[in-house]
């Protein structure tokens, strides 16, 4: 049966619709305690990446795992096009994923979980969209009735604040799910920051990309890493990393405040002098002490915040360390 063509992903140039071949592929996958649905996933990918690619390579990028991928991770690494990157400790998705695109060496890369939460049966169409000249093909959930109406509120919320700076949109209900071609990797590699939030990174680099709507499947296996504290951090990273917001906030606040200030203490002048009314006692003046020592500890925290992570920066350290390289994909065998 015939594959129906795909619209042309809008702001396309005409050269960049000349890709008439179909790409070498790499598939990164970080994972962490992943071993049963890796499993499953690794037949399903590798099927699919036969039919929309001369030749490929699979990447499992292992984030200090504590479960039995080890020993399947030593099996899959005597399997033609799996490369197994084993990091020394838990150094997070975003640090794996950077991994994962620097070993890569295909025309394009995919990025996905290992949950069995991507679907491998979208990748054809990716690959179509850039065959039709798209740099970036990206997945994007078409509704989040399976999630909580608090984490359907706070993501709500969390792209609200993120793409207040106007400068580019971070999409909505997008994440790591994506094709991205050889020169938006090499943008990404180039961007020096450790503090990655990598859907923000994705759409800085910018490039034509078009938009894949989709329904996760659920996880068979385990349970996801990201409790509702570890989003809540994952969300400073972001809007930290992209946005200067809060700091203008906090200098509007503290400007009202004082303007506010200004015209109650004018006020309270005026009818001392006119009326004799005598000046309000420490009831007021606690409660004012405690409203401007409370606004003062948050604006020192949000700019905590910030200079923490330049502390970070500066720091200059790894991203992460790599334990065992083990397999051989598109480029030669790696280092033991």
């Amino acid at each position: 049966m015939a594959t129906p063509a795909l619209p042309r992903p809008l702001g396309v140039m005409a050269a960049q619709s000349e890709r008439g071949h179909l790409p070498t592929l790499s598939c990164v996958i970080p994972c962490r305690n992943e071993a049963a649905n890796l499993a499953l996933l690794l037949p399903q990918l590798t099927a699919q990446l036969s039919e929309c690619s001369t030749a490929w390579e699979i990447i499992l990028v292992d984030d200090g795992s504590t479960d039995a991928s080890g020993a399947l991770f030593d099996e899959w690494a005597t399997r033609p096009g799996l490369v197994i990157i084993r990091l020394s400790r838990n150094f997070g998705k975003e640090a794996a994923l950077t991994a994962g695109l620097q070993a890569s060496t295909g025309e394009v890369v995919v990025m996905m979980d290992a949950d069995l939460q991507h679907p491998p049966s979208l990748l054809p169409t990716f690959v179509r969209y850039w065959l039709a000249g798209a740099d970036v093909a990206y997945a994007v959930r078409a509704h989040r009735d399976d999630e909580s109406h608090f984490k359907q509120w706070g993501t709500r919320w969390f792209y609200r604040l993120l793409n207040t700076a106007g400068r580019f949109d971070v999409p909505v209900d997008a994440g790591d799910f994506r094709l991205i071609d050889r020169a938006v990797v090499s943008s990404l590699l180039a961007l020096p920051e450790r503090n990655r939030f990598m859907k923000g990174l994705y759409a800085w680099v910018g490039f034509d990309a078009v938009a894949v709507p989709y329904v996760p499947a659920a996880r068979l296996h385990g349970q996801s890493a990201y409790k509702p504290l570890k989003l809540v951090g994952l969300a400073l990273d972001g809007l930290t990393a992209f946005t200067t917001w809060p700091l203008r906030a906090v200098s509007a606040m503290g400007g009202l405040l004082a303007l506010c200030a200004f015209a109650y203490g004018a006020y309270l002048t005026f009818s001392y002098f006119a009326y004799g009314h005598d000046v309000s006692g420490w009831t007021t003046i606690v409660v004012g002490l405690m409203l401007f020592s409370g606004i003062q500890l948050v604006s020192v925290g949000i700019l905590g915040e910030y200079i923490g992570r330049i502390f970070e920066e500066v720091k200059a350290r790894p991203l992460y360390i790599v334990k065992k390289l083990m397999g051989q994909g598109l480029g030669k065998a790696p280092s033991p």
